[in-house]
């Protein structure tokens, strides 16, 4: 083990989930929410659509937080040593916002053929409970569960998708974290979130990884960045690091990715893009 403690590994097998760990001061994750917010206001408001999905292909920093050695040493644990980063995403709720998650497994719609797949969570602002922090269901990884597609408009998921089982909420663990802290879970994990209550923005950046092993079964040939070893299997099209934040080959390459993304996650309705 390079960073769990075996305990912690058992933790995780058993319950999805674990919790919290530190891999970013308090001033590198407000660096992090600094660089964000400076993009935003050049935009002309906050991150939407294809901009909050692998967004490490648009900028740099974001590309060197998803090879971070504390983050990725920590994945190394749970997944070995040969480890890709499939996707990443931002999950950000608006002070006082009614946005929220439905209870939801990751698994439903993402297409991969194994569920060797593990979400590091990464708070870049307070995730309290009055900010709308998640909330997971312990033991609720072990198989996948029929969803039914909502796309509620305050849904922060894709397809606004929702568990149809009865979750039991009062099982559920809230997962607090301060800026810099991380949350790992499994991809079958029953989770979902709140609306963010406090008078400051929740900002997560989500970042999955896979074991090189693993393939895409739904869609078109898929697309994923070696974070960490090497890959045997090249199940996935190697995907390119930004020479700079938002230059135009990045954008480009970034668009076309996103094509593929949304004909994958899209799949079975008439939505085309992110929102």
């Amino acid at each position: 083990m390079k960073t769990l403690t075996a305990p912690a590994v058992a933790q995780f097998r058993r319950d999805g989930f674990y919790f919290p760990i530190r891999v970013l001061s308090p001033a590198e994750a407000a660096g992090y929410r600094t660089r964000l917010e400076t993009v935003e206001r050049a935009h002309g408001g906050p991150l939407g659509g294809e901009l909050r999905h692998k967004s490490h292909l648009l900028f740099t920093w974001l590309n060197e937080l998803i090879r971070h050695p504390r983050i990725v040493d920590v994945v190394e644990d749970l997944l070995g040593p040969n480890l890709l980063c499939w996707s990443s995403s931002f999950f950000i709720k608006e002070a006082r916002d009614p946005a929220f998650v439905s209870w939801h497994q990751d698994s439903t719609y993402w297409g991969l053929s194994e569920p060797d797949v593990v979400t590091a969570w990464v708070a870049l602002s307070e995730s309290s409970i009055e900010s709308g922090a998640m909330r997971m269901i312990p033991g609720t990884h072990t198989e996948q569960v029929a969803h039914r597609d909502t796309f509620a408009p305050e849904n922060l998921l894709s397809r606004g998708q929702e568990i149809m089982v009865e979750v039991d909420e009062a099982r559920a663990v809230d997962v607090v974290l301060h800026p810099g802290e991380m949350s790992l879970h499994h991809v079958r994990m029953f989770h979902g979130s709140p609306p963010n209550r406090s008078a400051d923005r929740r900002i997560g950046y989500a970042i999955r990884y896979i074991p090189t092993h693993v393939r895409q079964v739904a869609g078109p040939r898929d697309t994923a960045t070696l974070v960490r070893g090497v890959d045997a299997y090249r199940h996935f099209d190697h995907e390119e690091a930004p020479a700079a934040d938002l230059d135009a080959a990045a954008r480009a390459r970034h668009a076309a990715i996103m094509k593929r993304q949304g004909d994958l996650l899209y799949r079975g309705t008439t939505a085309e893009r992110f929102r």
